[in-house]
């Protein structure tokens, strides 16, 4: 981004509007995956497949949007976060609707988890964007608001859900839940843009090349042509514009070479060389291998167990997601405070998670999987303060592609924690080895993001006269304010 369209952030005004729209964006979108523990009983009883099989739904349609975030990420730099949020709401609604007519687990893959997953994913990545370019002192709260709306849709979502099925079975309660998520694209209409496009920065750019390499040559004019009388002025310039013109043809290559280099420096590879940003990718990882079970999950556990005989009025899947909504409000609150180190305390939130997990499998009551579900849930909350994270590691210029490659990471975890969980239990029949597993996973996750964000890394690197890493980023900071 050219510094002539660089702006500084307002940290308010329409930028909390922008919030809202975010916030209402995530309550739609991921009110129904966020509530999964609720539908996945039900496609067991539907379809009568595996519990490894059938937790492929939850596990695509979480993971698809996040290891498609590069993507995700350059579709709102080339187009912006409003049109990006109009195709997302039509997707969520498609998928969710053609998931009605499901006839078998793996159409229910596709049209619930790539489908409403893909949507989703493209929603968090324009509201985490276009916030965080409208926030700077006020980041994380902004962060945090807008994201507690995902924790709300899956508190009302669960219970919602549960009524609707009881009222119109499994198909009807998907109709009107696909219906419902169309508001999405009147959410769309809000986020207005602080910066422009890419593509318009890009078709601005190719225009004004396009003039320079159509730059008319200048004819010496002959004998019969030359007037009587010259103006001294008037020589000058012409015999002065051809040079200025070849300069310019000068100028703008070196640019564009420039410009090259930088895109190599700046790649996606470059970023897993940043230490501190490659422990994070890895704490991403196993923290979403290990954490996101447990929603789709527990309902199932305390069923497995015998300690509850079915769905509760407020399921356990609804008490971690508004402790969830809580953690995130709470941790973005405190990412704000200039003595709370926002690496240090995503760290923690891991080994706090990773506790809690290890704690579920010796519950022998209802009440602790309560307390467990809800430790569990506000330690999750941490995604509110992720981008504020990966923004201290990488800088605001490069947020966008960062986040892309941070949440494919997460994707991955999504991706196969569920399926590991269901066909653990499958073999063993029993929850304490995945559950074990998972939480080990996550809180060795956390101690390697902690180690490796400590300073005296930083003060053994400057002893050795060898940071390359940090060169990167400042070319990388020069090329991206121009380009």
């Amino acid at each position: 981004m050219s510094p002539q369209t660089m702006r500084k952030a307002p940290d308010g005004g329409w930028g909390w509007v922008i919030v809202w729209a975010a916030f209402v964006g995530q309550f739609l979108a991921y009110g129904s995956p966020h509530s999964m523990g609720v539908l996945y009983p039900e496609w067991l009883s539907a379809f009568q497949e595996g519990k490894g099989l059938t937790a492929w739904i939850g596990s695509v349609a979480s993971g698809a949007g996040l290891i498609a975030s590069p993507i995700c990420s350059a579709c709102v730099v080339n187009f912006g976060a409003r049109p990006v949020t109009v195709f997302s709401g039509v997707m969520v609604a498609g998928g969710l609707m053609l998931s009605a007519f499901a006839p078998n687990v793996l159409f229910l893959i596709f049209s619930y988890g790539v489908v409403v997953g893909l949507g989703c994913g493209l929603v968090y990545a324009a509201s985490v964007t276009i916030i965080c370019q409208y926030f700077d002192k006020r980041r994380g709260l902004a962060l945090g608001i807008s994201m507690t709306g995902s924790s709300v849709g899956g508190f009302l979502y669960a219970t919602t859900q549960n009524k609707l099925i009881e009222l119109y079975g499994l198909e009807g309660c998907l109709l009107i839940i696909g219906a419902f998520s169309l508001n999405l694209v009147a959410c769309a209409g809000l986020m207005r843009p602080l910066y422009p496009p890419g593509y318009y920065l890009k078709q601005k750019a190719a225009y004004e090349r396009s003039e320079e390499q159509g730059f008319p040559e200048l004819e010496k004019p002959s004998a019969s042509q030359e007037p009587v009388t010259k103006d001294l002025l008037i020589v000058v310039e012409v015999l002065d514009l051809p040079t200025a013109h070849e300069s310019s043809r000068v100028t703008c290559s070196l640019a564009r070479k420039k410009r090259q280099r930088a895109d190599g420096a700046c790649s996606p590879v470059r970023f897993l060389q940043d230490r501190v940003f490659a422990a994070l990718c890895v704490a991403m990882f196993v923290f979403t291998l290990g954490a996101f079970p447990p929603v789709l999950f527990m309902e199932d556990v305390a069923q497995s167990e015998g300690l509850v005989e079915e769905v509760s009025v407020i399921p356990l899947v609804s008490i971690m997601a508004i402790a969830m909504g809580l953690g995130k409000l709470a941790l973005g609150v405190m990412s704000d405070l200039r003595w709370v180190n926002s690496t240090y305390l995503y760290a923690f939130t891991l080994v706090g998670t990773g506790v809690a997990l290890l704690l579920i499998p010796l519950s022998k009551n209802y009440i602790a999987l309560q307390v467990l579900s809800a430790v569990v849930g506000f330690f999750s909350g941490n995604w509110s303060i992720t981008p504020y994270v990966t923004t201290k590691i990488v800088g605001m210029e490069q947020l966008t592609e960062a986040y892309g490659v941070l949440m494919f990471f997460g994707g991955l975890g999504y991706l196969l924690g569920p399926p590991f969980v269901g066909w653990f239990y499958d073999w063993t029949q029993s929850y304490d080895v995945p559950f074990y597993v998972s939480g080990g996973c996550v809180v060795l996750g956390g101690l390697f993001l902690f180690l490796s964000a400590l300073p005296c890394w930083e003060r053994k690197m400057t002893e050795d006269h060898s940071m390359p890493e940090i060169q990167y980023t400042i070319d990388c900071h020069k090329v991206a304010s121009v380009a």
